[in-house]
């Protein structure tokens, strides 16, 4: 899969998100929370294509929880910090690859909060919308399929959001 492409938003990604939620609710402990974050959850936005999506946990909960994602063949860890894990997992859909990342973060921290609060925002305002995709355009393009300057190259704009 060609992880820095742009691709025009595709209403599929919401799709593609509840089915993965539905999976998530069925392996994962009752108390945790599921949002989908990211351009696939903002209409008309457009982005790499990848579902993004937020689950929020009580920290004494993240071993239990990385076990049952890697028993369910996620792949642990594609990055991450002391404060976020993301992993991911390929699937096959019509002959293509459609790609989930799951950033598993402490419910209530400003890892949680931020990614919400800024597909609010996105979602709210259609012109900020309009300038972030024309933003991802241009990082897709200096990025060159290297993902530290992709994410430097949008950094201040989204933190405008938060």
């Amino acid at each position: 899969m060609m992880k820095y492409q742009f691709r025009k938003y595709n209403p599929k990604y919401k799709v593609f998100y509840q089915k993965e939620k539905v999976k998530l609710k069925k392996i994962l402990p009752k108390d945790v929370n599921i949002e989908h974050i990211g351009s696939t959850a903002v209409p008309r936005l457009g982005g790499k294509g990848i579902v993004d999506i937020l689950i929020g946990i009580n920290k004494k909960d993240l071993l239990n929880i990385k076990n049952i994602l890697q028993k369910h063949k996620y792949s642990f860890p594609i990055g991450g910090d002391k404060k976020r894990l993301y992993v991911e997992k390929d699937y096959r859909y019509k002959g293509q690859t459609r790609r989930v990342h799951l950033q598993i973060v402490p419910k209530n921290s400003k890892e949680w909060n931020n990614p919400i609060k800024i597909r609010e925002h996105l979602k709210k305002d259609k012109n900020k919308a309009r300038k972030y995709a024309e933003l991802k355009k241009k990082a897709v393009k200096i990025s060159k399929g290297k993902g530290k300057i992709y994410k430097n190259y949008k950094k201040s704009f989204l933190n405008k959001l938060k």
